[in-house]
């Protein structure tokens, strides 16, 4: 039997009418969702924002079986759950005004799904757009970043399509349920990018497209990145509401140039004009995001230039080592954009001071040599990365 913690949150979930807001004013006059089962209709009724018919609603029994249902389902359809407090619930959006307090979730959500960007744009894109959606997402999966989108036609596709023809990871926030997949044609599409990371949404199983959903599914396409990239958009497309979302989530919102007489570009120039950091390629984007909440360990593929595909060879030998390097960790984006020399004295220098002694004796950098790894600490310094400390030592920068 499904534990009882669970069916009351699925239960919640299912009742029509609680959006995230609604939700959040009951677990703060209640506490949890089995107590907003247990409440009177009166003491319902003195929560803001409900009403008669919604105090009705939650207290139909009907929905217990429902919700029973709905679990069973899951299980058996390899659908899971996520809910808001749970341990692998993803951390950036935890931080959000109004999170989902439950995510249907098909795949698998990673901890270096920390650092993720989010693609959006028209649906009715130019061949322009749909090139650079796929650039940017290839470059982003390539540096090891997980490309967040939406799987609707157009902008959203090609960049879901780029980050796993890279090899990359990908998650697609949907409007529907998972048992639907919207647009219809996108059914293959959405198969790969669960098995290369995770389809999610906020939606019970047999949720239909409805129009209210679109806007409602963009906060956590932003919730779940460290900054969105706008890639063509009209002044009507629903892309403005993820890049507003992401404004207001303390979020970077990018914004490709188009051509200044294109009417698909009209939204991008506007929001560069406003304020949005114009980019030119993924370079750009890594730089321009700051510290990650905590270290981001996202395998041996880190470091590997952006835009550049791998050497004949990679794709003929077996799996390459594991970098140690790479496995101690991230901090901040831009770290992605460094060669694996320049990774390996990184890696050597911490928030204390070390001197330069002390990390020429670390094993890992003795072979490269003395005057390799002080001109490499030379670059580091000129990047910001590390700082030079009174008697030759040096700090980490975040």
């Amino acid at each position: 039997m499904p534990e009882e913690s669970l069916l009351a949150t699925v239960r919640l979930a299912l009742v029509p009418g609680i959006g995230p807001r609604t939700r959040s004013l009951l677990l703060d006059r209640f506490g949890s969702e089995a107590a907003v089962f247990d409440a009177s209709r009166a003491e319902l009724l003195g929560v803001p924002r409900v009403g008669p018919k919604l105090a009705d609603a939650v207290l139909d029994r009907r929905l217990v079986d429902e919700a029973r249902r709905e679990v069973e389902r899951c299980g058996r359809e390899g659908v899971g759950f996520l809910r808001a407090g749970d341990e692998a619930y993803p951390r950036m959006l935890a931080e959000i005004p109004d999170p989902p307090g439950l995510l249907y979730v098909r795949g698998e959500l990673l901890p270096r799904d920390l650092l993720s960007v989010g693609i959006v744009g028209s649906r009715e894109c130019t061949p322009y757009g749909e090139k650079w959606a796929g650039k940017l997402a290839g470059g982003l999966a390539r540096a090891g970043v997980t490309v967040v989108s939406g799987l609707a036609r157009g902008i959203d596709r090609a960049a879901h399509a780029g980050a796993l023809d890279a090899g990359g990871r990908t998650v697609a926030v949907v409007a529907t349920g998972l048992s639907t997949v919207y647009p219809p044609e996108h059914a293959g599409l959405a198969g790969r990018v669960a098995a290369s990371g995770a389809v999610v949404t906020e939606f019970p199983l047999d949720t239909q497209p409805r129009p209210g959903h679109f806007p409602q599914r963009n906060r956590i396409i932003s919730g779940l990145s460290l900054g969105v990239i706008v890639v063509e958009a009209g002044r009507k497309s629903g892309a403005l509401h993820t890049a507003r979302h992401a404004m207001e989530q303390g979020r970077d919102v990018f914004a490709l140039p188009g051509r200044i007489d294109s009417p698909a570009s009209e939204a991008c120039h506007d929001l560069i004009r406003d304020g949005a950091m114009l980019i030119r390629g993924v370079d750009d984007v890594l730089e321009a995001l700051g510290p990650l909440i905590e270290e981001v360990g996202v395998g041996d593929d880190v470091g590997r230039p952006s835009e550049t595909p791998p050497a004949p060879d990679e794709a003929t030998t077996d799996a390459a080592p594991a970098d140690p390097v790479a496995a101690a960790g991230v901090r901040s984006p831009k770290e992605l954009l460094l060669g694996e020399q320049e990774r390996a004295v990184l890696a050597g220098i911490g928030d204390e001071p070390v001197d330069v002694d002390r990390l020429l004796s670390r094993p890992e950098l003795t072979e490269l040599g003395t005057s390799r790894v002080l001109a490499t600490l030379t670059v580091l310094e000129m990047r910001r990365f590390v700082r030079r400390l009174p008697g030759n030592g040096f700090v980490r920068v975040d």
